[in-house]
């Protein structure tokens, strides 16, 4: 990892994966880590392009990350990116990247490209995506708690809640759904820390 690796958003990016993968069992579309410019380079777009395979066709899954510390300034950002990103002039940019990384022998690849065509209405695309956005903060209530108890399940509720309402209330985005998920933890700095020792240790073997 870069030894910028504390402003970066990996970390993020990949657990947006990983929960996208593992709640709503969607397949990866294209890995835009592979088409970054530069080694040092983020990956811009949308943080990850995802479908999940309906009986009435496809959903396109593009979802928005943000790795932070203050869960204020993460909304703040998620909020900015929602609107930029789904401007529809950006949006027709955004696919027409899409279509063009798309591997061919993928499972999925002729409907995806039949649904992200230029030929198709923007507003009929629009009622096939999704925008899960990842949220992480360093959570007050799992630093003042040692336990899980009564009192931290209490107090757990009521933050998550809290910034749930906050991220609602400031949603630009009405006409695409949005799928909020929040990861509280007791300090990012420590969880970038760990990543980047494991992932140092994992370099070193090969």
């Amino acid at each position: 990892m870069s030894d910028k690796y504390k402003k970066r958003g990996e970390i993020g990016e990949l657990l947006l994966h990983v929960v996208c993968r593992e709640v709503f069992q969607t397949y990866p579309a294209i890995s835009k880590y592979f088409y970054k410019d530069s080694s040092n380079d983020t990956v811009k777009g949308f943080d990850a392009v995802h479908v999940v395979a309906t009986e009435s066709g496809l959903e396109l899954w593009l979802g928005e990350s943000k790795f932070y510390e203050k869960i204020d300034a993460a909304i703040r950002d998620a909020v900015k990116d929602l609107e930029d990103h789904t401007q529809r002039d950006y949006m027709r940019a955004e696919f027409a990247a899409i279509s063009n990384k798309i591997d061919k022998e993928w499972p999925h690849a002729e409907k995806l490209e039949k649904l992200i065509h230029g030929n198709v209405s923007l507003d009929e695309i629009f009622e096939a995506i999704c925008i899960p956005v990842l949220l992480t903060y360093d959570s007050d209530t799992i630093s003042t708690h040692s336990e899980v108890s009564e009192k931290f399940k209490k107090a757990f509720e009521k933050e998550v809640l809290e910034h749930y309402d906050t991220f609602a209330n400031k949603n630009p985005v009405k006409n695409i759904r949005v799928h909020l998920f929040l990861f509280p933890a007791k300090s990012k700095k420590l969880l970038l820390d760990e990543f980047d020792m494991r992932l140092k240790a994992c370099q070193a073997i090969t």
